[in-house]
């Protein structure tokens, strides 16, 4: 410990760490990861921020980056503001990866995204657009569905990575569910990490859930909010009296593109 204040040596940067000081020495040399000062004797003293860089690193490891990728997650989110709007950039590199079945690219972009920006805002900068743009070329028949499975799959994974232990907390709880029929749960899963980031507990139930299963967890959970989710207009009119019902009994929200304002109104449900 030195005597100015917040400024440690490396061997007590590795001490709070765990790491040896030979490993951030290394990390210090080959990627600027660390930015000692240094004392008139020629002493390197580490910073609260260079402790906190670290920390990020060794988070970033243990997703399974290498050092190099990690290193660059960790400096591009300490040296961009989070508050910033993701580059024209990160959006064509990340769409072009997943166009090119390019695992290790698209991965690498969303780890920047996560990192700089956030969840929510890579989420309503840059994957629903994404969707929104996937969904409309598969319209025009402009990609496979070879295409369109590999995208959705990786980003589902991915969303559903970054909050492990979904209903773990004591805030509110909320049930998260596809209409039947309805194969498309990224849009759904996206909504999750962002109420899970807001200390809800998340019950989530995918893809194609009958209705009466979800009022079954609804009268088990008791939940504060129902939210029931379709991309197709022609999903949920069939189950009217049924979505009524659970309507009555708790907060029903109606999401996605197949749900209209009128149908949210007859069964007394919200539309999100």
């Amino acid at each position: 410990m030195t005597g100015v204040e917040g400024l440690v040596r490396i061997g007590e940067l590795s001490r709070r760490l765990g790491v040896g000081p030979d490993r951030l020495r290394a990390w210090e040399r080959r990627y600027g990861l660390l930015r000692p000062v240094r004392t008139p004797g020629g002493f390197r003293l580490y910073s609260r921020e260079d402790e906190q860089r670290v920390r990020d690193m060794q988070a970033q490891l243990a997703r399974g980056l290498s050092a190099a990728q990690a290193a660059e997650v960790v400096l591009a989110a300490h040296q961009s503001p989070p508050s910033g709007a993701p580059s024209d950039e990160l959006r064509t590199r990340l769409a072009a990866a997943l166009a090119g079945f390019d695992d290790a690219g698209a991965n690498a972009v969303l780890d920047r995204l996560f990192a700089v920006h956030g969840p929510d805002v890579a989420m309503r900068d840059v994957i629903y657009p994404y969707l929104r743009a996937l969904g409309e070329a598969w319209a025009r028949a402009e990609i496979d569905v070879g295409q369109e499975h590999f995208a959705s799959n990786l980003l589902q994974r991915r969303l559903l990575g970054l909050v492990p232990g979904w209903e773990h907390g004591a805030g509110p709880r909320a049930v998260l569910a596809c209409a039947p029929g309805e194969q498309h749960s990224l849009g759904l899963t996206g909504l999750g990490v962002a109420l899970r980031n807001r200390a809800w507990r998340v019950t989530y139930l995918g893809a194609d859930t009958p209705i009466a299963m979800i009022a079954r967890t609804a009268e088990t959970l008791t939940p504060r909010l129902v939210v029931l989710s379709s991309t197709m207009a022609d999903n949920l009119p069939p189950f009217e009296d049924e979505l009524r019902a659970l309507a009555a009994s708790v907060r029903l929200v109606l999401a996605g593109a197949g749900v209209s304002a009128a149908l949210a109104q007859r069964v007394g449900a919200e539309r999100l």
